[in-house]
């Protein structure tokens, strides 16, 4: 599928370009297009969505567990939760990114998390390069920093497989000059994947992999590409995790834009909701776009909540919700 739409540099580079973005898109409410008629089976034609929470400068990494939304504001260099009972957004760890002081225009914080079997946080730490372990009041342990001696480039985002391991996307965008920067160790920006106390890159050939997930039967593993292209990849999933059958399942094409391919997630049904140019896209595993919600901030990530029907989207400044008639897939150490 291609969507035609030439916008301005990366958020991720520029804030200049990213507040020009937010402004043209401050002029649009937040809605939900339907692009084919089987959207219907997944959001009520009337579907609402809303806005709950604001004041942040660069949200992402939404997890539920224990009735509140866990997210990183990136910029903001904090980890906060969102508890839907009352509106309380409460900071549990402020320089999330490992670093102090970090300036509100790098992406120098957190960046996704996700619960363990043993009901801590995994917690992606994008200015040092590592992944580690933090329980519910903040408190850190390590967990992953290093491949072959050399430091992780900015973990991004992670997902757990039913077997127990972890799958996770590292491109440089936690790193001050990315790819040209001096602390870049690794000579490529992998997918990883972490099993039985083994890391091991299984993805090398692209630029910059971002949101990762995998279907409900796990038999396909999706990454989204950032830049310069901009694309969505499937693999087909074999033993011990070998991937095999790359192809495109979307492409953006044009340089690359403000609101770039990022998170993605999974519904039960098999739908891959991805983060993209001009809103999050609702595609069936076929590759057919159903829908697209459109909203009046970059969205970078997706997060099932709650019953699995309910979905909340990190907006650079705001978090939004609406519901969903079809669950999301549940992460693997789930705590509702």
């Amino acid at each position: 599928m291609k969507t035609m739409l030439k916008l301005a540099v990366p958020l991720c580079l520029l804030a200049g370009a990213a507040a020009h973005g937010q402004a043209m898109k401050a002029m649009v409410p937040a809605h939900v297009k339907k692009l084919d008629p089987a959207l219907d089976a997944v959001l009520a034609p009337d579907t609402k969505i809303e806005k709950v929470a604001t004041g942040f400068i660069f949200t992402e990494g939404p997890m539920w567990k224990d009735g509140k939304l866990w997210f990183s504001d990136v910029r903001g260099d904090k980890v906060r939760t969102y508890d839907p009972k009352d509106g309380k957004v409460t900071v549990i760890l402020s320089d999330s990114g490992g670093v102090k002081n970090a300036p509100p225009d790098a992406n120098f914080g957190s960046n996704a998390m996700v619960t363990d079997k043993d009901g801590s946080i995994l917690l992606t730490r994008m200015a040092i390069g590592t992944i580690e372990r933090m329980d519910d009041k903040g408190g850190l342990k390590p967990f992953l920093s290093k491949y072959q001696g050399k430091r992780l480039n900015s973990p991004n985002d992670l997902v757990f497989s039913k077997d127990g391991a972890l799958w996770f996307t590292d491109p440089s965008f936690g790193l001050p000059k990315m790819d040209a920067d001096p602390k870049k160790e690794q000579k490529f920006n992998a997918v990883w994947r972490y099993a039985g106390g083994k890391l091991a890159p299984v993805i090398t050939d692209m630029t910059q992999p971002n949101g990762i997930a995998l279907s409900p039967d796990e038999k396909t593993l999706y990454v989204s590409n950032s830049m310069p292209e901009m694309y969505v990849r499937a693999y087909d999933v074999g033993a011990d995790g070998k991937l095999s059958n790359p192809r495109t399942l979307i492409k953006y094409p044009g340089a690359p834009a403000p609101d770039v391919p990022d998170g993605l997630k999974v519904d039960s049904a098999g739908n891959i909701w991805t983060s993209g140019p001009g809103g999050v896209r609702i595609i069936s595993p076929q590759g057919k776009v159903l829908g697209q919600l459109v909203i009046p901030e970059v969205v970078a990530n997706i997060g099932f909540a709650d019953d699995g029907k309910t979905v909340y989207l990190t907006g650079s400044t705001s978090l939004y919700r609406l519901h969903s008639k079809v669950a999301g897939e549940i992460p693997m150490y789930y705590r509702k």
